[in-house]
């Protein structure tokens, strides 16, 4: 065989692996998205929970709470916005716009929540009701998971965007359209407060 003939076997070799290796970078950038999008899937779920027993918190509040309507109705808005603001990012976790959107209606439901729980401390009745006490146990039970769920979202999207934005992975991620993702990031101080659900 030639010097030219090996020369083109060692030129192909190269563009083989060069392939193979851009192939694997590629299925592991897909791999880390799709792990993150599982991780928000498992916030999804967690989130739901919470809004299906909001109504029902707040339904059981209704009747000794009867003078506190306003409070009662920024539960329920603030409720059915964080509600529609995870359906949008749930359809695409990529997208920072939905998860930045969501961050914001879930703080705003969180502080209608804790002005709730102040005022439901200053109605012994209602504190004592058995079924608002289940309700909110329940409540923590779910924000505790919600919590979780977050802290490994964000991990899964730590591990995607530092993949996809060291090198040589960085090139494959520009070539085929690899957007970053969003952290779920807390970014108003008084949101980090969780609501107080206890009734002891």
């Amino acid at each position: 065989m030639s010097a030219f003939g090996i020369f083109l076997l060692v030129i192909l070799a190269l563009a083989v692996l060069t392939v193979f290796y851009t192939v694997g970078l590629y299925n592991r950038l897909v791999q880390l998205k799709n792990q993150f999008q599982n991780a928000f899937a498992q916030i999804d779920v967690q989130l739901k929970r919470r809004y299906d027993l909001i109504p029902n918190l707040v339904e059981t509040a209704k009747g000794y709470l009867k003078h506190e309507r306003e409070v009662l109705e920024a539960v329920i808005t603030a409720r059915n916005q964080a509600a529609a603001a995870e359906k949008k990012a749930s359809a695409n976790p990529a997208d920072q716009t939905a998860i930045a959107g969501l961050m914001g209606a879930e703080g705003a439901l969180t502080g209608a929540l804790g002005r709730l729980f102040a005022l439901v401390e200053a109605y012994p009745d209602l504190k004592a009701n058995q079924t608002m006490a289940q309700l909110s146990e329940e409540l923590t039970a779910t924000e505790n998971k919600v919590a979780f769920a977050r802290q490994a979202f964000n991990d899964a999207v730590m591990f995607y965007n530092t993949a996809r934005e060291v090198f040589p992975s960085n090139i494959v991620a520009g070539t085929f359209n690899f957007a970053p993702a969003k952290l779920l990031e807390i970014e108003n101080p008084e949101e980090r407060v969780a609501p107080k659900v206890s009734f002891s």
